[in-house]
């Protein structure tokens, strides 16, 4: 027989389940989708208002506010977003004047660039490597660093609008599925934010450093007078970028914030396939610290991004 003492479990305390907070009631659960006779707006309004499913409604209804309100949306990306073909999507949200403002790393200014011109990008970096012929395609980095260097001596413009405007004039075969064009062509911010040495265009003989370095700058300073206008309102969306854009995004609202800009009170998300540091503390958090909302939805770009994009074109309607 044992010696140890047991709990004595009829003296546990129970209370009754009217008085016990409840995070998940009906109201809350998901509606079947009709194929039959639902639309879309039905399928988005019934999915469940818990956990991922409630932020995402809460982000689309964060954008329409902005909107409504004339604040800014501000779309930062990495490459994977051009890379799974989700240009088009993009461009429909900048076109009916959604998205206020792009910036993207130069990984994705490159995507873009070769799918503009070509029709095509990515390359097979596993099998290209191996030769030393990774990231040697001439024609990308002729286009990229000459068009840099050019307007690095001459006008005013930065690092995206140059490639734009030469994407224009060069009547580029697919310039239809171009995000920087597309910023171009409604006339609003179009930013590339360039790391040196992490590109294929930086290891070629055509790379000019200074002609790079000064272009991602100007683009730099226009971020950062973006963010001025996030102040009481707007949304900023990270998708697909764990270190480029949330580090510079954190000094662009520094920098607004410094210059006098109120910049608070605004909307964050990311959307990515992970959780990543960066992301989480320099777009999610910090930057809505002291008043404001963030969010991290984690999912595929390639789902989450046109589901996004359509809840925001259906309630729009």
């Amino acid at each position: 027989m044992t010696t140890h003492r047991r709990a004595d479990f009829t003296r546990v305390r129970t209370i009754p389940i009217s008085r016990r907070k409840s995070k998940v009631s009906r109201e809350d659960f998901a509606a079947p989708f009709d194929a039959a006779a639902d639309s879309f707006r039905e399928f988005a309004g019934g999915l469940p208002a818990i956990l991922a499913a409630k932020d995402l409604r809460e982000i689309v209804q964060a954008v329409l506010d902005a909107r409504r309100r004339h604040k800014p949306v501000i779309l930062m990306m990495g490459a994977h977003v051009v890379k799974v073909g989700l240009g088009p999507v993009i461009i429909d949200l900048i076109r009916r004047d959604v998205i206020t403002a792009v910036a993207m790393n130069s990984a994705a200014a490159i995507h873009d660039v070769e799918t503009a011109l070509w029709g095509r990008t990515s390359e097979d970096v596993a099998a290209t490597m191996k030769e030393g012929k990774f990231g040697m395609a001439r024609e990308t980095g002729e286009f990229i660093n000459m068009t840099l260097a050019a307007a690095a001596s001459a006008g005013d413009d930065g690092y995206g609008e140059a490639l734009a405007r030469e994407l224009a004039a060069r009547r580029a075969p697919h310039i239809g599925l171009s995000v920087l064009a597309a910023c171009l062509a409604q006339g609003i911010p179009a930013t590339v934010h360039a790391a040196i040495g992490t590109d294929i265009v930086h290891q070629q003989p055509t790379m000019n450093g200074a002609a790079t370095g000064e272009m991602t700058f100007r683009d730099f300073r226009s971020l950062c007078e973006t963010c001025k206008h996030l102040t009481g309102g707007g949304v900023v969306l990270n998708v697909g970028s764990a270190v480029i854009m949330p580090e510079v995004f954190l000094k662009a609202l520094t920098v607004a914030r410094n210059l006098g800009a109120r910049a608070r009170g605004f909307t964050t998300a990311v959307f990515d396939m992970n959780a990543h540091y960066r992301p989480t503390m320099n777009v999610q958090r910090r930057p809505t610290q002291d008043g404001g909302k963030g969010y991290y939805i984690i999912g595929h770009h390639e789902i989450m991004v046109p589901l996004l994009a359509a809840m925001i074109v259906t309630r729009m309607r």
